[in-house]
């Protein structure tokens, strides 16, 4: 099947915008079966929960609740997903990820690539531009989302 990446990129851009209103870190995510329905869609929730797993990617992974397989799905995230997030897409063998940008951070993109995962960096400037002001604004913040000092 063919995709428009933008148009499902577009869908976790939304959350992150939800998410940067609720004051927290602008990254969203959501997974889509092979069709391109929607089965879950999140967005980070570290700073609003106090919850320090709460990243995009899982958010929308716990919301899409339990799948036969993962093989076939499709997740899309507003950043390249960190280490933490990448084991989750090997762990469950996501078959593709739409990343809207690693400029800014490019976590485990080359690791998942290696082992498999179909990458599809769309390189989103509003996604560079979005999170590149959040992390301006909120340095230790961000330094605290990706675990450095």
């Amino acid at each position: 099947m063919v995709f428009n990446y933008g148009a499902l990129l577009k869908v976790a851009i939304e959350e992150a915008r939800l998410g940067l209103s609720e004051g927290g870190i602008p990254i969203g995510a959501v997974l889509f079966d092979y069709e391109g329905n929607i089965i879950g869609r999140g967005h980070n929730r570290r700073v609003q929960e106090g919850d320090p797993s709460a990243h995009g990617e899982v958010d929308a992974f716990r919301k899409a609740g339990r799948q036969k397989t993962y093989r076939d799905k499709i997740l899309a995230t507003t950043l390249a997903p960190c280490w933490y997030c990448s084991g989750l897409i090997r762990q469950f063998k996501i078959g593709t990820v739409i990343v809207g940008e690693s400029a800014n951070f490019s976590g485990g993109m080359e690791w998942l690539a290696e082992n498999g995962v179909e990458i599809i960096n769309l390189n989103s400037k509003e996604c560079i531009r979005m999170l590149g002001d959040y992390i301006r604004a909120n340095p230790k913040v961000w330094n605290e989302d990706i675990g450095e000092e």
